[in-house]
């Protein structure tokens, strides 16, 4: 969600780069059977498996990840006898073919030279390696990148460029562009596209660009997507565009640029040494977002983010200098060796992440004299401009004395970040126990630390946060009074992003902890002021309700329908009843309970095991087969009376970490509000996708349950979906080289992150 966006450094200048860091290939791929010949995928003493497979590097679901979260495919050999065979695994030499393991799991190369390439596998028997077995594997069609932007806001008329990226050199694929309704459809949508521009090279990844442009007249703000998809794939990606009667355009590109100096923040940032080297060259690299402005009692200013972006999760040291951009938007140049990012502060002080004694992830950098705006101004958090752009205002912080706002369950909430720019989504949940692991590289294949936070606050919104805005200040909309600061998320099984955030005052306060010496901080802004919101929505309830049930699920809800009749009574307020899907935990059935909006009808929170759904209605809807199914279109939910979410915080608080170690599966545990009776409180608990349980309990302690079905959050990558690649370029040495001094051997990929 969410902590340093991480991209492969670019090539020596000497291999020229098409514009827009369109990125570097290498030498092109060679024939992949030239070095091996093929002997098919059994020799009578063992085989292997598959004979012969594809990888659809773009095709979500259709491949198995690895542990990181790259598309891979397993190999196995079997000798004749059934038993394991004791192999050594090749592949091809002197071409760009990817990787093996010695487990047999084969990783697709980071970039294609051709719009399809076959590899050979072979095994070699470890006992004599003259007996050998091979497999063909079709690798396709060419690793279909994210979106440039993944979302922008545009109002009547107004127009922007989306560029898609193929992780292909050469060849002859393009990108074909809809409009869509749905993230994954190809026709509806509204406003127009231009044709599609593609530009090929053999050292650059193919890029293809298209114009948007929004409806003439735009009365109400709604979703529409521009859907990129490559060849007869069946994966796409898309990109959202909210269409909003405001007339505001605002586009995230403004975030990642080089700002001029006093700067603005909620712009891309981080640590001038945040990068991996593979001998002496750097390798990737990763940044996040200059957040907030804070100052001591003394007046001193200080850059604030997150530890991860710049104290690099406890693997900095004081005196480090901070940029702007960060390395991943400057081709992983560092300044000082061939970068222009701007120093605009040297790192000071972080809360330690391995410290079981903090909950925050936050650092600050003191701020390098004329760098940053005084005044504490972020990116598009002032007021709709002539242009219909976004001016920079500083957070509100009068109603606190800059010491930030209490968070409160379903407030509406701002962020200014790096990669998503400013969005708007709700607090889902408050005091949030949750499991986050970091790692002590870029690349993510060294673990750090795996840290249980407490008490922290959840934000669920489509759209909200993608990987680099780490470090962005969250804001109350209505008064810009901070909030929280963003630090980790991803989206959930339904595409729903979710997002977890420190409590604003508890990061001032545990800062000024770890400074000592009776200091203090407070945030630097300006009177409260609303902030111009872009909410994409929340779809929670609609992919819950759009999920089709089993006929296993349909078939267990029966007895607890044929029950929940005998409780439809008018005169106490129960209405009717009906077959549902709860909202609460998608993919379960439930009974609808339709209540007289007058009375306060008891309804108990499960029928023989089954959940219920409870509905206010009026006897006329009831009887005519009109009233409706899920809370979807009922408005707003009723604020939950501060009472009930205090009883229900102090029933988390007591069994929070024993549900956690209990079940391995959870791994978050926080109160929300029931979709499935909007008047309960619920625990959320959030679930690793990969280990979900058999019986996920509808109650626990009395309460009401909602999950929250995802991958493990980590700081940089926490996507349900495959994950997808944003290398574009190979690696680049960490200082200038000497004579005869040269890129990696070719075909070798540039090392990344899946993200």
């Amino acid at each position: 969600m969410l902590r340093r966006f991480l991209w492969p450094a670019l090539a020596l200048a000497a291999l020229p780069c098409l514009m827009a860091l369109a990125g570097c290939g290498g030498v092109l791929a060679n024939s992949p059977n030239g070095d091996v010949a093929r002997r098919g995928s059994s020799n009578g003493i063992f085989s292997i498996s598959p004979g012969a497979a594809a990888i659809d590097t773009n095709c979500t679901g259709c491949n198995a990840t690895s542990p990181s979260g790259s598309t891979v495919e397993i190999f196995t050999a079997t000798l004749n006898s059934g038993k394991p065979a004791d192999v050594t695994w090749s592949l091809p030499k002197g071409g760009t073919y990817g990787s093996i393991t010695a487990d047999g799991e084969y990783t697709p190369p980071s970039y294609l030279t051709a719009d399809s390439l076959q590899v050979t596998v072979t095994a070699a028997l470890a006992s004599n390696p003259n007996i050998t077995a091979s497999a063909t594997i079709s690798v396709t069609p060419g690793f279909l990148q994210p979106l440039t932007p993944e979302n922008v806001a545009v109002g009547s008329g107004g127009t922007v460029a989306i560029t898609g990226y193929i992780a292909e050199a050469g060849g002859t694929t393009g990108i074909h562009y809809a409009l869509s309704d749905t993230s994954t459809g190809s026709s509806g949508g509204q406003g127009a596209l231009g044709a599609a521009n593609c530009v090929r090279g053999g050292q650059a990844f193919t890029y293809c660009t298209v114009t948007y442009t929004a409806p003439a007249s735009v009365s109400t703000t709604n979703d529409t997507y521009v859907v990129a998809t490559v060849g007869a794939s069946s994966s796409r990606q898309s990109a959202v565009v909210l269409l909003n009667a405001a007339g505001v355009d605002s586009n995230p590109a403004s975030h990642q640029e080089q700002l001029s100096t006093p700067m603005a923040l909620g712009s891309s940032g981080g640590n001038n040494n945040d990068y991996d080297t593979q001998g002496a060259q750097i390798a990737d690299c990763c940044s996040g977002t200059l957040g907030a402005l804070i100052q001591n009692a003394n007046g001193t200013q200080y850059l604030l983010s997150n530890n991860h972006v710049l104290a690099r999760s406890d693997q900095a040291k004081a005196g480090d200098e901070i940029i702007q951009p960060g390395l991943i938007d400057n081709n992983c140049s560092p300044y000082g060796n061939g970068g222009t990012e701007i120093p605009v502060g040297t790192l000071t002080a972080w809360a330690p992440i391995d410290s079981p004694a903090t909950d925050v992830d936050a650092a600050i950098a003191q701020v390098e004299s004329g760098a940053v705006n005084p005044s504490g101004a972020i990116l598009e958090l002032g007021a709709r401009q002539s242009n219909g752009t976004l001016a920079a205002a500083p957070p509100g912080v009068s109603s606190t004395g800059g010491k930030g706002e209490t968070a409160s369950l379903n407030m509406t909430v701002a962020k200014s970040g790096r990669t998503t720019g400013l969005t708007c989504a709700s607090i889902s949940a408050l005091s949030l126990d949750v499991q986050v692991s970091y790692y002590a590289n870029c690349a993510e294949t060294k673990p750090y630390y795996t840290k249980n936070y407490r008490n922290q606050i959840a934000i669920t919104g489509n759209q909200f946060s993608d990987a680099g805005d780490s470090g962005s200040l969250v804001v109350d909309s209505s008064n810009a009074e901070p909030v929280g600061l963003f630090f980790a998320g991803g989206v959930d099984q339904a595409g729903q992003s979710q997002g977890v955030a420190n409590p604003a005052p508890e990061v001032l306060s545990e800062l000024a902890a770890q400074a000592g010496n009776g200091a203090s901080y407070r945030f630097v802004g300006t009177s409260d002021h609303p902030v111009s919101c872009l909410d994409y929505g929340d779809s929670t309830a609609v992919a819950a309700q759009a999920r089709t049930l089993s006929g296993a699920e349909v078939d267990r809800a029966q007895p607890a329908f044929t029950q929940a009749r005998a409780l439809v009574n008018p005169s106490t307020g129960i209405l009717g009843v009906a077959a549902g899907k709860s909202s609460d935990s998608a993919g379960q059935a439930a009974v609808i309970v339709y209540v007289d909006a007058n009375l306060n009808a008891t309804v108990p929170a499960t029928i023989d095991g089954v959940r219920t759904v409870v509905i206010p209605a009026t006897p006329q809807a009831v009887a005519a087969g009109t009233a409706p199914t899920s809370v979807l279109g009922l408005g707003a939910l009723p604020a939950l009376p501060a009472a009930v979410v205090t009883q229900a915080i102090a029933v988390k608080q007591q069994i929070a970490q024993n549900l956690m170690r209990q079940n391995p599966a959870f791994f978050g545990v926080g109160v929300g509000q029931s979709l499935d009776n909007p008047k309960d409180a619920a625990l959320v608990i959030y679930v690793d996708r990969s280990q979900v349980p058999g019986t996920l309990p509808a109650t626990i302690e009395g309460l009401r349950t909602r999950y929250v079905v995802m991958e493990r959050l980590h700081v940089t990558r926490a996507y349900a979906r495959g994950v997808q690649r944003r290398s574009r370029c190979m690696i680049h040495p960490t200082s200038p080289p000497a004579p005869g001094y040269g890129l990696l051997p070719s075909g070798e990929p540039a090392k990344r992150n899946a993200f």
